[in-house]
């Protein structure tokens, strides 16, 4: 079933893209077909140079299409004159915000330009819609700043706010948290998934910021030279082995338990871990970091049990039948190692 926000707002059909160099036209990917839906946060995902931003620039039309179909409202992108396509679609390159003496009214005053006169001017209507955006952001308090004064991540959410005032049903943006620190870049984050339920637009990114985009986004793409586009929620991703594959080889993994991806640690030895909840989770963690595989279904005469209250000890029992109880993870690694340093327990 689908609903009115779940229909597909921008569709491409076997799409090749590309982009002009000395040597002719460098075709960086073909035959890409899916569909971007409403209402809906959608990251796309993939390694430096396989084609993420050409792909943003060309579904933005800053790049000509090679062939296919883009299909942004049912209509064909082509058919689109520029002035049309500004009150259907608003875009956030990756570059920095450089910009003197205009504040943050200002700037964001200028998502308007698809409906002002030569001059610019604002009409009260203009300014209204102005203000929400500036609202919606977050960014009241800073409306008469002026910009060059502001933050990366305050001039990011300035930028963001720009596109809102352009009322349009999509925004794209193209690595939007490429500068920020990582307080802003969830911050950052936070505010477009905010942003698509709020106001029911299709909001599509690049990034590189995979933690995030796996906790966050509605949908994942993961562009791979090979395979092309692989389309699903980060879940759906996951348990059909997608992700697993996504970095494999570039010393990364994906942990089915956590969802998310971690360092691949070489693991020469292996222990049982049982308990549940965060506790067991740092456990395991500080293990793999020193390469000890640690889990429910590790069979081991080594077992480390994890309380579940902060005020439980983790509980260690040795092949020699001694049992300690350790106050801290740091504690209980010092005891660990040497033990299972010398016992037959490689993985």
């Amino acid at each position: 079933m689908t609903t009115k926000l779940h229909q597909a707002v921008i569709h491409i059909e076997d799409l090749s893209i590309g982009y002009a160099s000395r040597q002719g036209t460098k075709v960086v990917a073909n035959g890409l077909s899916a569909n971007i839906y409403g209402g809906e946060l959608t990251c796309l995902l993939g390694a430096n140079g396989v084609g993420k931003s050409t792909l943003l620039r060309t579904l933005s039309a800053f790049l000509p299409k090679l062939s296919g179909r883009i299909v942004i409202q049912n209509r064909e992108i082509d058919s689109y004159t520029d002035k049309q396509l500004a009150h259907v679609l608003s875009v956030v390159l990756t570059e920095r915000l450089e910009v003197r003496n205009l504040s943050v009214l200002e700037v964001v005053g200028l998502g308007r330009s698809p409906y002002t006169d030569f001059w610019g001017k604002l009409s009260i209507e203009d300014k209204k819609v102005v203000e929400q955006a500036i609202d919606l952001v977050g960014i009241s308090a800073l409306a008469d700043r002026m910009v060059d004064t502001l933050s990366d991540g305050e001039r990011q959410k300035v930028m963001i706010a720009k596109a809102l005032a352009q009322e349009t049903p999509v925004i794209c943006l193209d690595e939007p948290t490429a500068f920020l620190d990582f307080s802003s870049k969830v911050e950052t984050m936070r505010l477009l998934h905010r942003l698509s339920r709020q106001t029911g637009k299709t909001i599509f990114l690049s990034t590189h910021d995979l933690e995030l985009a796996l906790q966050i986004a509605d949908r994942i793409w993961l562009m791979d030279r090979g395979k092309g586009i692989m389309i699903g929620t980060p879940e759906d991703l996951a348990l059909e082995g997608s992700l697993e594959n996504f970095l494999m080889g570039q010393g990364i993994t994906f942990d089915r338990e956590t969802g998310l991806f971690r360092l691949d640690n070489d693991c020469t030895m292996q222990v049982r871990l049982e308990g549940e909840g965060p506790r067991y989770a740092m456990v395991r963690k500080a293990l793999l970091r020193n390469g000890i595989r640690a889990d429910r279904q590790v069979m081991s005469d080594v077992c480390i049990v994890v309380g579940e209250k902060e005020s439980d000890s983790f509980t260690l029992y040795l092949p020699t039948g001694e049992v300690f109880s350790l106050s801290t993870i740091d504690v209980l690694l010092g005891c660990l190692i040497p033990v299972v340093s010398n016992t037959d327990c490689s993985c």
